[in-house]
């Protein structure tokens, strides 16, 4: 079997209450309802793509024995938040880590599927055999860039990464091999031409969510004899851009696939939906990591007590779907509660509007080339709460003729 061994999230330092924001923006709360969130994540001047990875993966890392992090033989990150059109974020993660030189070392850009598509071609080469207990690190890396200009999707744009280890021990998630539905286009949902702007058509991208979502599970409906949308998982773990589109996504894929009544399908969303959406209800959307937050909410706020499958459905903007599906084992819950998720959320210190704006200012020039710069954490920390992320945390400390620095504080 081959699968995800360990998962960890980080979300960073502090975050911001939903209404907190919309009373800051004079945005309409009805509006709050359809996102069904309560706070999002916010990010450090001295937090960026890099740090995110690593402060995600390190504690997976640190868990190894040093022949077991020796196997780690391919790394990939996948963010949208790249740093330069050449080097790799990946690169720094490498070197910070302290993984092996005989690594094969990637980074990957498919909007918020990415992750999954890495995740898939790892597990297919881990299955391979070519290279017997060599492990996969695939982190999802992002930072939010959007002010005021994006309106609603301000509030819902989450920070931090997502770190998976696969390999043949699949303690979190073992992969059904061959069990998976593709549906792809090209479409202009969304995008970042600029490294401060991400653009996004709101319609067009919930159309394409809610479509792909239909057209990829029909495509693994096909390749998977007997497969039902109603049956076959005993959860559910979608991509969630935020909670609300979750669930217009359910029902709709139950009023095709079922003849239930509207208090069937919501007991249904509250069965197999609902602990999925948790995390994400108080981060906000981590791009291509946003299905293994909701993947890691689902296991630590309903353990599982038998073998369950799941089914799991990513989308990238642009755009790419996958629905894919694996088991998850009992052992599931005590393995992952021992990355303090949920607790390191809570810890996140709250900041005010006015707090909030001011770092955005600074925040936002994270992914602006500069050929110096200099940052110091000092400055920041009142904005932070360490009890987030005990232990060492890697922070960007400026950039040298165009080389990005870095420190454990």
């Amino acid at each position: 079997m081959i699968g995800i061994e360990w998962l960890n999230v980080y979300a960073g330092l502090a975050g911001i209450a939903l209404t907190e924001l919309f009373d800051g923006r004079g945005l309409d709360h009805d509006r709050l309802a359809n996102l069904m969130m309560e706070r999002r994540s916010v990010g450090l001047p001295f937090e960026d793509p890099v740090t995110n990875a690593v402060n995600a993966a390190k504690p997976l890392v640190d868990a190894l024995t040093p022949g077991e992090r020796a196997r780690i033989e391919l790394l990939v990150t996948s963010t949208e938040s790249g740093v330069d059109y050449s080097k790799s974020v990946a690169s720094y993660v490498h070197e910070h880590l302290g993984l092996s030189r005989s690594c094969r070392v990637l980074e990957a850009k498919q909007a918020c599927y990415a992750a999954t598509g890495m995740v898939q071609l790892a597990a297919g080469w881990l299955a391979s055999g070519h290279s017997p207990g060599a492990r996969a690190l695939v982190i999802a890396t992002d930072v939010a860039v959007v002010d005021e200009y994006a309106q609603y999707a301000e509030a819902a744009t989450g920070h931090g990464a997502a770190a998976v280890l696969l390999g043949d021990q699949p303690r979190i998630l073992a992969i059904d091999p061959g069990a998976y539905g593709l549906h792809s286009y090209e479409t202009l949902d969304s995008a970042r031409p600029e490294p401060t702007l991400d653009i996004a058509d709101a319609d067009r991208s919930l159309f394409a969510y809610l479509d792909c979502l239909t057209r990829s599970f029909a495509d693994y409906a096909d390749r998977v004899e007997g497969a039902d949308f109603a049956t076959t998982f005993d959860r559910l773990v979608l991509h969630t851009p935020f909670a609300g589109l979750v669930k217009a996504g359910h029902r709709k894929m139950m009023r095709e696939h079922t003849a239930v009544g509207a208090e069937a399908v919501e007991a249904d969303f509250a069965r197999r939906v609902a602990p999925s959406l948790a995390y994400p209800q108080v981060v906000g959307n981590l791009c291509s990591g946003s299905v293994y937050l909701a993947l890691a909410s689902t296991i630590d706020r309903a353990p599982v007590q038998r073998p369950e499958r799941v089914g799991l459905f990513s989308y990238g903007s642009g755009c790419a779907s996958e629905f894919l599906s694996g088991v998850v084992a009992p052992e599931a819950g005590p393995e992952l509660g021992r990355m303090r998720i949920a607790e390191r959320l809570a810890a996140r210190r709250a900041v005010g509007f006015e707090e909030y704006t001011r770092l955005l200012k600074e925040t936002r020039r994270c992914l602006v080339p500069e050929r110096d710069r200099r940052v110091d954490p000092e400055d920041w920390w009142d904005f932070a709460d360490r009890a987030a992320h005990p232990g060492e945390l890697l922070v960007l400390t400026g950039v040298e003729n165009h080389h990005r620095r870095y420190d454990w504080r």
